[in-house]
């Protein structure tokens, strides 16, 4: 039922965890791939074959959502070889221990530069182009931490709790332009981001307790709703924020 056939879908992070399960799923829906990577050339190559393989068309671009220049420049060259951005992903993000009192000013501001700075970065350079095409679809990433905080990742839940805000805002302001904009947020999920915490098999097991479906959510889990925002069977949804989280947070 969702056919996102000559679409162009643009995701940051792509390289791994939610945004290369996101990859995968929109291409198989029929749109064309731009991943965003800051590090891991392999592993976005590697996303890329995939990609190619659904018989669809793919580019990687390295930059870091930060730097603003990267993030004009990934549009460019998105825009150079597809010609428009229908869809923009916000994946990209950073989550890092941090306790108040011993947390630097450095700490806190390299988690919010990467999450929240990175999401308006992206989204102040595609907007001009959905402008002009009078239609897009931007899905921020979120957290549950962003809705009801996270303790000793005080940094990590205000720069998501900031992005769900962000997300309302934009969504009133560019929707008669024709662009959605709409949130998801995760709960635990089983990436390489959070690989450590889940090798502690008491933790692992404190976790599996704290959700209701009893486990944590698999990338592609993730990715389903992602889908869903982009497409047509969402057109009502404006600036509202989706909770995967097995029932954590009500």
């Amino acid at each position: 039922m969702i056919n996102l056939s000559n679409q162009v879908a643009l995701i940051t992070g792509g390289s791994r965890g939610i945004g290369a399960a996101t990859a995968f799923l929109l291409a198989r829906a029929g749109a064309d791939i731009v991943i965003m990577y800051r590090n891991d050339a392999a592993s976005a190559s590697n996303v890329l074959n995939q990609i190619q393989k659904t018989g669809r068309n793919g580019l990687i671009v390295k930059g870091n959502v930060e730097k603003e220049t990267d993030c004009k420049k990934v549009i460019v060259k998105t825009m150079k070889e597809f010609g428009k951005i229908n869809i923009l992903v916000n994946n990209a993000g950073i989550w890092e221990y941090g306790k108040v009192g011993k947390m630097s000013l450095k700490d806190w501001r390299r988690t919010i530069a990467a999450n929240l700075d990175g999401t308006f970065n992206m989204c102040s350079a595609v907007i001009p182009v959905m402008k002009r095409q009078q239609y897009g679809r931007i899905i921020n990433v979120s957290s549950t931490a962003g809705q009801r905080g996270e303790a000793f990742h005080s940094h990590y839940a205000a720069s998501k709790g900031g992005m769900i805000a962000f997300t309302k805002s934009l969504a009133v302001e560019v929707v008669k332009n024709g662009i959605w904009v709409n949130n998801v947020a995760p709960g635990w999920v089983d990436t390489d981001m959070v690989s450590k915490v889940f090798r502690n098999f008491k933790m692992k097991k404190e976790i599996d307790l704290s959700i209701p479906r009893g486990k944590p959510a698999s990338p592609d889990e993730i990715a389903g709703p992602i889908l869903f925002l982009c497409s047509q069977l969402s057109n009502h949804i404006v600036g509202e924020t989706i909770n995967i989280n097995g029932g954590s947070v009500l």
